[in-house]
């Protein structure tokens, strides 16, 4: 980034890509479904990082460790991705949301773009 603004290196048709966050209750089921978005080609990239979640469920406060997913993908992936971690997913509602990026290094959206056959 320059002082006045993005550099021009960072890709205008970043939107076309994004993160989703979705969260496992163990480290295994997290890298479960990380595999399976990386083999059938619906994320580029699956990050795992442990955290603790506080959330109201069943009437009361509950409290979690649970596994983090950052899923790096194209948004025309979005609903198909969604679809196959609810279909993979233990939770009954699990937490699966997406947003487009603003800006991005046009060398790494191109790799998405790579490794999802876009």
């Amino acid at each position: 980034m320059t002082q006045n603004g993005p550099s021009a290196s960072l890709q205008a048709g970043a939107s076309d890509y994004g993160v989703m966050l979705s969260t496992a209750p163990s480290r295994e089921e997290a890298a479960k479904i990380a595999k399976l978005l990386i083999d059938e080609k619906l994320a580029a990239c699956v990050q795992l990082l442990p955290i603790e979640s506080f959330y109201f469920w069943e009437g009361k406060t509950q409290n979690e460790t649970e596994t983090l997913l950052l899923i790096k993908t194209r948004t025309t992936l979005f609903d198909r991705a969604i679809a196959r971690i609810k279909e993979a997913h233990s939770y009954t509602v699990p937490e699966i949301v997406a947003t487009p990026f603003s800006a991005g290094l046009p060398a790494y959206l191109n790799w998405i773009d790579e490794v999802t056959g876009g």
